[in-house]
């Protein structure tokens, strides 16, 4: 038994597969045409992008602008199949990265990291582009939907539902990550109910897509009995060929053991989810506090207080270097253990449903 094909308004993804934004640089056009290639939804993440491709003499925002437009034509240019953008909702430049990814043609904006309450004001008459908010809880869906609907007469196109398990920036305070309560399998309940109230009421279909610990095709069927359409997957394709990390990076994710992945607090002001390092250690004895603030990036950083720069930090990441930054991963990177591809990733997905159903 194959996955059911996942519908998103008249976009028809053949396998119900989306690999999640990863940034600085870790998922841009190579890795997320490849995905899209195997029938499913691949991820440019936005943030900073500017600064992995060599726009930043433009400086920051200008660069990133430019940024955006090069690796989603890109992109475009390695693949006919589906293609989505994370813009994170705390970057500064958060408004022209959506305007220049919907004049681009993106099939779909992912946005998150708070409430994107006002991402429809974007959508000018005879765009297509698809708006998924990314949520912690059923209460941020109805949020959501209430805004949109009574400022831009506008429903969300789908939800990803993010769990305490995933990678990078968590929408819970640290000490909620264990709640009971706040399991996947429970905020999928929530939110598949928040949908269902949606097509209720409006005769819309809202899908829901699960994110947050997702690893195997086990995790899938079982995800899919409370409700899910679709599963994202973030930490899982880094260790591919086709991921657009550095080597050393995919590296640092290979070696990393369960006891190496911690909860760690990130300038952007939430918690977050990394392979904890020697960077992160000098961090948190005050050795990294950044002299100045270069990019004025996110609007929650506060640079007089903040422990290290996030930018920089992400930035040394993607390019290799350890030594000055450190890696987002999902709670399951401990079971990565080689290098893949994203076609053999997939194919594993699929056999392991199969087997599972």
């Amino acid at each position: 038994m194959t996955m059911k094909p996942l519908n998103i308004g008249d976009l028809k993804i053949r396998v119900p597969i989306i690999q999640g934004g990863m940034g600085i640089g870790i998922s841009l056009s190579k890795l997320a045409s490849a995905v899209a290639n195997m029938g499913g939804i691949g991820i440019i993440s936005t943030v900073g992008i500017g600064l992995t491709n060599n726009q930043s003499k433009l400086g920051y925002k200008k660069g990133n602008i430019e940024g955006i437009k090069q690796e989603i034509r890109k992109a475009r240019e390695m693949t006919s199949g589906v293609l989505g953008v994370n813009i994170m909702s705390v970057l500064t430049d958060f408004s022209e990265m959506v305007k220049t990814s919907i004049d681009e043609g993106i099939d779909i904006i992912f946005s998150g990291a708070g409430l994107p309450l006002d991402l429809p004001s974007y959508l000018s008459k005879g765009k297509k582009t698809k708006l998924v908010p990314i949520v912690s809880s059923g209460r941020a869906a109805s949020i959501i939907t209430q805004k949109w609907h009574q400022n831009y007469n506008y429903l969300p196109d789908a939800f990803v539902v993010e769990g305490p398990k995933a990678g990078g920036h968590l929408g819970f305070k640290a000490n909620a990550l264990e709640e009971i309560s706040n399991t996947l399998e429970n905020l999928v309940a929530e939110v598949v109910k928040v949908a269902s109230e949606i097509k209720e009421k409006f005769n819309k279909e809202v899908p829901v897509i699960a994110a947050g610990g997702i690893f195997n095709g086990k995790d899938i069927v079982e995800i899919m009995k409370q409700g899910a359409s679709a599963v994202q997957l973030g930490t899982r394709f880094i260790a591919t060929e086709e991921c657009d990390a550095s080597d050393e990076f995919k590296q640092a994710v290979i070696d990393a053991t369960e006891e190496d992945i911690q909860i760690i607090k990130s300038p952007v002001g939430m918690p977050g989810r990394s392979i904890f390092n020697r960077f992160l250690q000098e961090a948190n004895d005050g050795q990294r506090r950044p002299a100045f603030c270069k990019r004025n990036c996110i609007k929650s950083c506060n640079p007089k207080t903040t422990l290290y720069c996030i930018s920089d930090a992400l930035l040394a990441a993607f390019k290799g270097n350890l030594k000055d930054g450190f890696a987002f991963v999902g709670a399951n990177a401990g079971r990565v253990n080689r290098i893949s591809t994203v076609k053999e990733i997939f194919n594993e997905l699929e056999e392991e449903y199969r087997q599972a159903k």
